[in-house]
Order: structure tokens, then C-alpha cells, then sequence
């Protein structure tokens, strides 16, 4: 069985040797990382109801929660208005936890997500998270549209005491209170791509969710840091890691492959900013770029055993008590395929 040690692991990703054995750790739960996407020829309203049959599917399979990003002025990505998504994903579902991963807090005043999460917790208690990112979510010239200084970036240790303080009732500014949201203790997570989101997550206490899926680099040093850097707080008692990771699971081999070349067409026209037709070659020269393969290390492809297999390894590689997966099949019933396999691969169905 994969289980976590004290350490960060010295495995090597992806596995050397084809068909490592080992048997999964069920206690290690499973959650979607939802990013609305919207593809060719759709419209925001065919992202979000997809995102809404997505959220139920889950729910019934036994993830253990849906996340949906905050992103600005990207057309692929239906989640600008995160609080708006979450509320309407939650009364389409009943039982999992839905949240942010993340909203990014300096977009924002804290008092304002202090009182829309409160809001959230009010009307479905107990399911409701809030993953806060230092990142702005989009360019410069949108940052600016935000109404943002550039160096609001800068205070992001010190923006999540001020919301820490609205949600808990202790607030850090005197006289101003959130209301909803004082009392709520919404729980906070981290989220990060470098050293400087485990250092905030281990000070403060808060569980750290690393952004594997798509920024590999730093994975096993930023854990490494935040477990040997943390202390408890009210909220969290011993370090608690979150890793993302790309999966495609289908029902062959050959079509995981087929899927996954795909996707890194996709992946290649986001990154290098093409939104005019290219032929198949020039997207493949695209596609098989350094750049693509690396920010897409982190993929389990394959048939369900194939899969379930590289998520063990993955636990035991990223030190992980919760793996965050992100659909990368470019088609959408092909990525709700892929989720309800590793649903029942994984026996979260039987949990459930």
C-alpha cells in the first residue's frame, strides 16, 4: 500500500518502469478541480450547465468536492464570477463540499469575500470551502479593469488575517464586522505554485493545495517546506496537502492516448496564445513543445487500471493527503467517462 511518510519520497515522476504495482490508499480522498471550460462552438451557458451535471455526477460517486477557479478575461474558462458558480452549484447538489481553488485575493477586499462566502456558508452549511490564490487570474491590463493596484499582491499574508478575522468574529479592523460571515468559520486552504504559498499556509496553520496540474516544478520542495514549517492553528492541527493532477481515463488504452494527444493541442494553442485555425501539423509541432510536456508532467492516462495505478504513485511522489483531479479529455462526456471510471476504479462509488 502507498501510504505517506515523514518525508517528501525521492521517487522519480512519471515511474521509470512501466507497470509499478501497488495498491491504492483509499483513505487518501479524491476532488475535481472544475475550470468550466468552453469549447469551440459553445457559449458560457453550455460550460456552466455541463459544470452543474458534473457537480451532481460527482456527488454521486463520492468525490469529496468540486472547485471552480477564479480567472478574468479568458474565453475558455466560464468561472470569472466564482461566488455566482458556487451558489448555483450547491443548490443543484445536496451533500459534497464545493469552494473556490481559489479565489484570488487580491482582486479583492477581503471584508467583500468575507461576507459572499459567509453568504454561501449561511445557505448550504458545512459545504462550503475557500482556497485563496496570490496569483491575479489574468494580465496586467485586466488587473487593472479590477480597480487593483499591481502591488496589491504584496499583502496577501496580511489580507487573509483581515478575512481569517471577519470569518472567525475576531476581526482585525475595528468596528467593521461581516455580515454574513462573522462566526462562519468558512475554512480557509492556500493555494500556490512556489515556495511563498506553503510558507503562508505553514505560518498560518492552513491546509496547502499545490497547482501540480499545470505548474509542476517546485511540487516536492514547497510540500517538503510547508510540512517541516507548520503550525497549528484553531482550524488545523498537522500539515494538510492538496496536489493537482490531470487524468484521463478511458475505456482502451488507445483512446486515453487519442484523448490525451488531444488535449495537448489544446493546451499548446492556450499557451502560446493561438486563436486563429492551424493545420494538424502545426499543432502538433505545437503540441510536443518542452513547455506543454512540462506543464502537463502530471497526467494519469489510460485505461482504468493504468490509471488508478499512477494515482497511487502519485500520492507516495507528492506526499499528498487529498489528490485534486483536473478532466483533461478535450471532449466533455469524455471527461465525465473519465471521472465516473476512477470513481468506481478507485471504490469511491461504494463509499459513497
Amino acid at each position: 500500500m502507498y501510504t505517506k511518510a515523514g518525508s517528501v519520497s525521492t521517487l522519480q515522476w512519471p515511474p521509470v518502469a512501466a507497470g509499478v504495482k501497488g495498491s491504492v490508499d483509499v483513505t487518501v480522498p479524491l476532488s475535481i478541480l472544475d475550470l468550466a471550460e468552453v469549447n469551440r462552438g459553445e457559449t458560457a451557458a453550455d460550460a456552466l450547465r455541463f459544470s452543474t451535471t458534473l457537480a451532481q455526477h460527482a456527488e454521486q460517486w463520492g468525490y469529496r468536492r468540486v472547485w471552480y477557479a477564479e480567472h478574468h478575461n479568458i474565453p475558455a474558462i466560464a468561472s470569472a464570477a466564482t461566488s455566482v458558480v458556487i451558489a448555483h452549484m450547491a443548490a443543484g447538489t445536496t451533500s459534497i463540499r464545493l469552494g473556490a481553488g481559489g479565489i484570488m485575493l487580491p482582486n479583492h477586499a477581503p471584508l467583500v469575500i468575507a461576507e459572499q462566502f459567509g453568504t454561501l456558508e449561511a445557505l448550504h452549511p458545512g459545504r462550503i470551502d475557500l482556497g485563496l490564490g496570490r496569483a491575479p487570474g489574468s494580465d496586467q491590463r485586466t488587473f487593472r479593469a479590477l480597480r487593483r493596484d499591481v502591488a496589491a499582491a504584496d499583502s496577501f499574508p496580511d489580507d487573509v488575517l483581515e478575512l481569517n478575522g471577519y470569518l472567525t468574529g475576531e476581526t482585525r479592523v475595528a468596528g467593521v464586522q461581516a455580515t454574513p460571515g462573522q462566526g462562519s468559520n468558512v475554512p480557509l486552504y492556500i493555494l500556490g505554485s512556489s515556495l511563498f504559498g506553503a510558507r503562508v499556509a505553514a505560518a498560518f496553520g492552513l491546509p496547502y493545495a499545490f497547482a501540480s496540474h499545470f505548474a509542476p516544478q517546485a511540487l516536492q520542495a514547497a510540500v517538503t517546506l510547508y510540512r517541516q514549517q507548520f503550525r497549528p492553528s484553531d482550524q488545523l492541527a498537522e500539515p494538510y496537502v492538496i496536489t493537482g493532477m490531470n487524468v484521463i481515463a478511458a475505456d482502451s488504452v488507445e483512446e486515453a492516448r487519442r484523448q490525451f494527444m488531444d488535449a495537448k493541442r489544446r493546451r499548446a494553442r492556450v499557451l502560446f496564445g493561438h486563436q486563429g485555425p492551424l493545420t494538424r501539423q502545426q499543432e502538433d509541432v505545437l503540441s510536443s513543445s518542452p513547455a506543454v510536456a512540462e506543464m502537463l508532467r502530471y497526467s494519469a492516462v489510460g485505461n482504468t487500471d493504468q490509471v488508478i495505478e499512477q494515482l497511487a504513485v502519485f500520492v507516495e511522489h507528492s506526499q499528498a493527503d487529498e489528490l485534486m483531479l483536473v478532466g483533461a479529455a478535450p471532449d466533455k462526456q469524455a471527461k465525465l467517462r473519465s471521472f465516473e471510471l476512477v470513481a468506481r476504479a478507485y471504490g469511491l462509488t461504494r463509499a459513497a
